[in-house]
């Protein structure tokens, strides 16, 4: 197997979770609380955030939605940037964990009980970026039920959004929406031509029982 950026990305998301895991004490201390962050100047936290999992189940999802997402976008990447390819890829998914914890380190900067991790920000950020490239791609569920991208990105984003404003589940939703958005406003601004490839490929979307 090829080291990719991307298996790179998820050798070293694995290790530093499973190992924090076992150390509560260090696992605290990476966290994203945006009360140290603001009040303590522990900035390095919106970073190491982005490495570390409460649980397994939740580095698994993570990891593989970053691991089919994120082969296909490095190799975009490389075909539309060339050389510095690499670089924006790696540039987006470090912004990804930043840019959307944004939101939540405003919303919570007087709660020193609150607490977030996990890399699902800089995920989505490479999941919406690849969907603009490839938006009619099938994205299976289970591998059972399967979709257009762009219609389980619309349904994710209204899903975030949504539950942003009504859940109590502990999630942290906006980081979600905003990683998603980050992703897609990257593309347009690095690489503007990606709106007319998105544009392009759904003129060729027909509705399923229509046609």
């Amino acid at each position: 197997m090829q080291l990719t950026l991307t298996i790179s990305i998820i050798i070293i998301t694995i290790a530093f979770s499973l190992y924090t895991m076992q150390k509560p004490k260090l696992l605290n201390s990476l966290m994203m609380n945006p009360y140290l962050i603001i009040n303590s100047g522990q900035y390095y936290r919106l970073i190491t955030s982005g490495f570390i999992h409460r649980d397994h189940m939740h580095l698994i999802f993570n990891m593989f939605s970053f691991y089919f997402f994120g082969t296909q976008l490095e190799y975009i990447f490389q075909q539309i940037f060339g050389s510095v390819g690499s670089a924006h890829f790696i540039v987006l998914y470090l912004l990804g964990i930043i840019v959307s914890d944004i939101p939540t380190l405003l919303k919570n900067q007087r709660n020193p009980n609150y607490n977030s991790l996990g890399a699902s920000g800089a995920v989505s950020a490479v999941v919406f970026a690849c969907i603009l490239f490839l938006p009619l791609r099938d994205i299976c569920i289970y591998g059972v039920l399967c979709f257009p991208g762009f219609i389980l990105g619309i349904g994710y984003l209204g899903y975030s959004f949504y539950s942003s404003k009504t859940s109590k589940d502990g999630i942290n939703h906006d980081a979600h929406l905003y990683g998603a958005l980050f992703g897609i406003l990257y593309c347009m601004v690095f690489y503007p031509d990606s709106i007319r490839i998105f544009i392009e490929q759904m003129g060729e979307w027909k509705i399923p029982f229509l046609q």
